[in-house]
């Protein structure tokens, strides 16, 4: 096991020379979290989907793919224009799992799946398909859909809602009613489901940031697994009841691949943030990739003893507000944020303990809490392999592009 403060030296040996802030990506922890996912996913008998949105650079996503071999087949984008640029790059079986009521968006996917490309998309109301038959018909193709599910934690009849707030289709008749009706459609192709538990993947069981204690976070966790598991099996039932075949059923995510891995239901996962580790994902029991991302700042200041000011650092990552949501010091081992000040649009001040030595210039190496953010605040990443940097990977922005 390597130690932090080896880590520390070659990564400050690999980026000697470098105009700092810089990000870059440790390919060595990239290929161990690689080929962990791929041990499980290969004895699971299922197949993985690169979560892209988790990754934004078309090298990395590359190199991921190749080194996952045959279990990893397909992408998951998160917006029809990423979609349509991931094609455009020669990828191929590409998910849209977030839903448009946009024409323009509904003319790309015409058009990029006339090409002879595949790329389907999450779909869950009836403007949804109105919006999508549209632009086929326009087009003179079909457009392959993938009905979305909200797999949340119900109790009450509904009225408590555990979960994120995704599809209105939560219950297997109406799941199989909407599906038939996509199947229905001349212009449209009824091509799978699509079932995340957000809610599980999304909590880790360990953190000291979030509200809960560790212990009820597991029992939520069980009893979200259970209900999820039980959910997709009736919705399974109902479709061999009516004959209708479900071609994919995709889910899970890093968080939670290990249990979406034994439901029967599924054919498929997505794992995006397991390869590049960023460190929202340190706390879970079942699977704790290496950390592979970061990005490093210059040391500016020493306001007082015990201090140091690093130049920018306000990376701060999506989501509800909170300390889980700043970025993570990590090397050297031991600095720690100030509470009343945090990680600054210009400057991020640190408490260094006593036995770290940081002079101006020196670097300071940071973990951002979500795997993909990092990418939108660098326009490449430098991929580096034990002491030297390798090469270098454009980001999305790097390449000029910039989805919403």
């Amino acid at each position: 096991m390597e130690t932090r403060s080896h880590r520390y030296d070659r990564y400050r040996k690999a980026l000697a020379g470098e105009a700092l802030p810089v990000a870059l990506v440790d390919l060595d922890a990239v290929d161990a979290n690689v080929d962990a996912v791929a041990s499980l996913v290969r004895d699971s008998g299922k197949t993985l989907r690169i979560g892209t949105k988790s990754v934004r650079s078309v090298d990395l996503v590359r190199h991921i793919l190749h080194r996952g071999g045959p279990s990893f087949r397909g992408l998951m984008a998160y917006a029809p224009a990423e979609a349509r640029f991931l094609a455009a790059q020669g990828f191929d079986d590409i998910l849209v799992a977030y839903p448009t009521a946009q024409p323009a968006d509904a003319r790309l996917l015409a058009e990029v799946n006339r090409e002879g490309k595949r790329v389907s998309i999450a779909v869950e109301e009836p403007i949804h398909l109105d919006i999508l038959e549209a632009a086929a018909a326009t087009h003179e193709t079909r457009i392959p859909v993938v009905v979305d599910i909200d797999v949340s934690l119900r109790r009450l009849g509904g009225r408590l809602h555990l979960g994120v707030r995704r599809s209105p289709l939560h219950e297997a008749r109406a799941v199989a009613d909407f599906a038939e009706r996509v199947a229905s459609s001349h212009h449209l192709e009824f091509a799978g489901l699509l079932g995340y538990e957000a809610h599980i993947a999304g909590t880790p069981d360990q953190t000291p940031l979030g509200p809960l204690p560790p212990g009820a976070k597991r029992a939520f966790k069980r009893i979200a697994c259970a209900a999820v598991t039980t959910l997709r099996a009736e919705i399974t039932a109902e479709f061999e009841r009516r004959r209708l075949p479900i071609p994919l059923f995709n889910g899970g995510g890093t968080g939670s691949a290990a249990s979406s891995l034994r439901d029967a239901s599924l054919t498929e996962i997505t794992v995006g943030s397991g390869f590049l580790g960023s460190h929202l994902f340190d706390h879970y029991d079942d699977f704790r990739p290496e950390p592979a991302a970061f990005f490093a700042l210059q040391v500016t200041r020493r306001p007082a003893p015990g201090f140091v000011t690093c130049q920018g650092g306000g990376l701060i990552a999506s989501g509800a507000a909170g300390p889980d949501r700043l970025p993570m010091p990590y090397l050297p081992e031991g600095l720690s944020l100030l509470d009343l000040e945090g990680a600054g649009e210009v400057q991020t001040p640190l408490a260094v303990p006593p036995h770290v030595n940081l002079a101006p210039g020196d670097p300071v190496f940071f973990r951002h809490a979500k795997s993909g953010e990092l990418a939108t605040f660098f326009r490449d990443y430098l991929l580096v392999r034990g002491d030297h940097v390798e090469s270098r990977a454009l980001t999305y922005r790097g390449a000029g592009e910039c989805f919403h």
